[in-house]
């Protein structure tokens, strides 16, 4: 560290130290997430025989590193082996003041984002601090990766786009996946082709499959190490040992699906025309067998489907459109390992929602747990590794001659970020939890020390009394023991005999890595903020006022709700749900202004929610014309000054004589946030209502715009609703506006009078070839409003009219008469007593305007 701040260091130093932080990186990397086991002790290389011959003081000391690791008050796994070595890769490659400086080469400065970005993986949550120093370093390096080879600019994009994913930007992350595809020449298709998927089944269906093939086809034959094979090519080795080494492949061995689809010899037909053609390359690949891909290029695609999972709900067809990615790196096989072992779990992930896959998922999961528990499981000394001794695997431990080498598995690792051997197994606990395999879970959280996990699944099974034990053994002790650094946890679940565990009162010293977490886990299980409070007063702990904030919000005291998740924000400011609560809070405050700031940020956190892009739309409706609000100027503690300064600013407005606000400011402001909602949530009927509530409010109206949502309204509501779903006024004002701004034209003398009698717009009539607005309102009304017609006279008097535009005098004395039939099929309008007046006026006006149409278009 001292080398670092010495100007006099020359460069040749410090590349060699950034060489050693590289080295340690991936040293620490081999023994948490790929393996093989390391040959040498990271502990005796870096401390002294006092330290690493001494089992207590070694253990004090890793569990110091591990502290020292948390950030914002995230805590990285107790039980992180060899955690020394991530330490020193951290020191070496972060804490040099001159980074970015002249005179380091590129991959040592893309060294620095690499490791934070693994700090981060390493927490519990993604954390502010972490996230602005991986993207400030992201934002320096732009540059130069412009002026990068094709390849390294191909995997620098690739590993971008996995940090993406990670913060959950997954609009960025495809969109690095797509220069990186093209850089590299690489093409594949999500397509359908005819084929089986069931045993029974006899007639061919169309199912979903990626045809990819790389620019560079890799032969089956190359080897990158004297043992080297494709994993999980048909071509198999015979020999046993070798075969252990391999990732398994569990089979489905299921009594009614096919172990892979089984697709038919037909040809395939023409796409159609609003289909997007498939290269001539690509649509001469067999789906069954398809050429192997380059490593880089079967990353791409476990990356696509990963970027496709993280943000779309857990549907089933999401699931549908995800898998053919992981299958197509499968089922060709791969020629790297640690890549043949994400598309097995990227394949589990997705199969553990369907129950004929569900056990094949879990169990696949188990085997990769076995495996990295092999592939990881050295001779290294691990803290609480005498009472928590690595599970036994049934799987036989290879031999390095057998297994593939350090290099290979590393050599995707920052592109893949394949979790490490702890989430594997707190994932596979997961798992269980959801198959209702209680104790099995419990056994894996337990021999982690995982007692956040341990609690909150007591807690998942009702049994919310002994998991507040559980929290509270981890943070308090009994009053007659003294606080020591010898005393750093307890050891061991509750069982349901510990009854007094309530009476210690005495708080731990020092507290646990995970301490912020277990105080609002604690919170949340005795719905007390006074746990809460505590997580905050000694770590500023983001999460602790988030809980606060709905515990106030749940209490209704939106005051304190709003100031809570205020200062949530003023330590991690990137929180997207945070920003859309503080939002909410806001709305039921009527703190317009405030409201439109905080969707604002949420927005800038996450651009693809539709609901804060309609929420700010509907806060901006409230504000008055002369308040105006950037939000781009305002921090997380300025809310509770937002009325005072708008107020303020509107008093120099005006004192300096400026011109008078636009009264119509918000309103279009609103337009365009709900036009935007709309285009990201087109399923969402009430989001198109708004817009369409919103547009009729312009000056001059967006006409088409209107047309548009009551459209796609009518699409969405029309099967549950009917006519109801239908908003007369708004479209009589469309035909009224239609007829002020576009005069009739006489109607074509060579109508033909067959069709104009069973078509109220007949297709020579009806505005086929009429330009924008006119075409949009004829298509409407005669595709999407006049089927849906049953009892409304206002909108059979509506087609009518619009029929006498268009010059259609039967069909419109038609219109005009079911608007009377509909009218005289009113109950009661005929008993004549003064409750149903209204309805007798209604009848004696339909009937009136009868008689004038037949009186006025009889003869025509």
């Amino acid at each position: 560290m001292l080398r670092f701040r010495d100007e006099a260091v020359n460069n040749t130093t410090r590349k060699e130290l950034y060489r050693i932080g590289v080295s340690a990186l991936n040293a620490f990397l081999q023994s948490n997430v790929t393996g093989p086991p390391l040959i040498w002790d990271s502990a005796e290389l870096l401390f002294p025989p006092t330290i690493s011959k001494n089992v207590g003081q070694l253990k004090k000391v890793r569990w110091l590193l591990s502290l020292d690791l948390s950030v914002d008050g995230e805590a990285v796994h107790k039980l992180i082996p060899n955690v020394e070595l991530f330490s020193l890769a951290k020191t070496l490659l972060t804490r040099d003041p001159s980074f970015g400086s002249t005179g380091l080469p590129l991959q040592y400065r893309w060294a620095r984002v690499t490791v934070n970005f693994w700090h981060q993986k390493l927490l519990n949550e993604n954390t502010a601090n972490l996230q602005e120093d991986i993207y400030r370093d992201l934002d320096s390096l732009e540059e130069d990766l412009r002026n990068q080879t094709s390849e390294e600019k191909a995997r620098r994009l690739v590993q971008r786009a996995t940090i993406h994913t990670q913060h959950g930007f997954d609009q960025r992350a495809r969109e690095d996946l797509q220069l990186a595809t093209k850089e590299r020449d690489f093409e594949f298709k999500l397509t359908g082709r005819l084929g089986k998927r069931t045993r029974f089944q006899e007639k061919d269906l169309c199912q979903l499959v990626v045809l990819a093939q790389s620019a560079d086809p890799v032969k089956e034959d190359t080897a990158s190490y004297p043992n080297a094979q494709v994993y999980g090519s048909h071509t198999r080795s015979t020999d046993a040992n070798e075969a252990t080494s391999k990732p398994s492949n569990l089979d489905l061995n299921d009594d009614t699906l096919l172990e892979s689809i089984n697709f038919s010899n037909l040809p395939t037909e023409p796409a159609k025309e609003n289909e997007p053609e498939i290269s001539p390359s690509l649509a001469a690949l067999d789906p069954s067998n398809q050429p192997l891909l380059q490593p880089l290029d079967s990353i791409i695609l476990l990356a696509y489907a990963s970027s496709v999972t993280n943000t779309s709900p857990s549907d089933g067809l999401t699931r549908e459109e995800t898998l053919p990615f992981a299958l197509r790196v499968l089922q060709q096989g791969s020629s790297n390992w640690q890549i043949y072992t994400q598309a097995l779990l990227v394949r589990s992930r997705i199969e553990g929602y369907k129950s004929r896959t569900a056990e094949r998922s879990v169990l696949q999961l188990q085997a990769l747990v076995d495996q990295v528990i092999v592939e990881t499981g050295g001779g290294e000394h691990v803290v609480g590794q005498e009472e928590n001794p690595t599970p036994s695997s049934f799987l036989p431990k290879p031999k390095s001659s057998d297994s593939a080498p350090a290099s290979e598995r590393l050599q995707y690792i920052h592109q893949l970020a394949s979790p490490t051997r702890w989430e594997l197994e707190a994932e596979l606990a997961s798992r269980w939890v959801s198959l209702g395999g209680l104790r099995t879970a419990l056994e894996i959280y337990e021999r982690l020390h995982m007692w956040a996990e341990v609690a909150l699944c007591w807690a998942a099974n009702d049994r919310e009394d002994k998991a507040r034990k559980i929290i509270r053994q981890q943070l308090y002790m009994p009053a007659n023991e003294t606080p020591s650094e010898e005393n750093l946890e307890h050891k061991r679940s509750i069982g349901d005999d510990d009854l007094y565990i309530d009476d210690w009162t005495q708080e731990r010293y020092p507290f646990p890595p995970d301490a912020p977490r277990l105080w609002c886990i604690l919170g949340d299980l005795e719905n007390s903020s006074m746990a809460y409070e505590r997580a905050w007063e000694l770590y500023r702990y983001p999460r602790a006022q988030r809980s606060l904030g709905k515990y106030y919000f749940k209490q209704g005291d939106l005051k304190k709700a709003d100031e809570a998740y205020a200062k949530s924000l003023s330590v991690n400011a990137l929180n997207h749900s945070t920003w859309f609560s503080l939002g909410c809070v806001r709305l039921q405050l009527e703190d317009w202004a405030g409201a439109v700031d905080a969707f604002g940020r949420a927005i800038q956190v996450e651009d693809q929610d539709a609901e804060s892009w309609s929420n700010m739309a509907a806060a901006l409706l409230q504000m008055p014309a002369e308040v105006s609000v950037n939000s781009a100027d305002k921090s997380p503690g300025e809310h509770s000054d937002t009325s005072k300064a708008t107020s303020t600013d509107a008093e120099d407005i005006s004192q300096a004589n400026t011109p008078a606000p636009d009264p119509q400011k918000h309103i279009k402001e609103a337009f365009t946030a709900l036009k935007r909602a709309a285009a990201l949530k087109r399923d969402s009927h009430r989001i198109w209502q708004n817009l369409l509530n919103v547009s009729v409010k312009l000056s001059p109206p967006p006409y088409t715009d209107i047309i548009i949502a009551q459209t796609r309204l009518i699409d969405l509501r029309s099967k549950s609703e009917g006519e109801n779903c239908i908003d007369v006024e708004v479209m009589e004002g469309l035909v009224a506006h239609l007829i002020a701004v576009s005069p009739s034209q006489p109607a074509s003398t060579t109508t033909n009078t067959t069709n104009t009698e069973t078509n109220a717009f007949p297709e020579s009539s009806s505005g086929s070839a009429r330009p924008g607005f006119q075409r949009l309102l004829i298509t409407l009304i005669r595709d999407k409003i006049t089927p849906l017609i049953t009892t409304s006279r206002r909108l059979y008097l509506l087609v009518a009219k619009l029929n006498l535009y268009l010059q259609k005098p039967l069909a419109t004395l038609q219109a005009y008469e079911k608007a009377w039939r509909v009218t005289l099929n009113q109950p009661g309008w005929e008993v004549g007593t003064k409750e149903v007046e209204g309805l007798w006026k209604e009848v004696v006006d339909a009937t009136g305007e009868l008689v004038d149409a037949y009186e006025s278009l009889g003869e025509r």
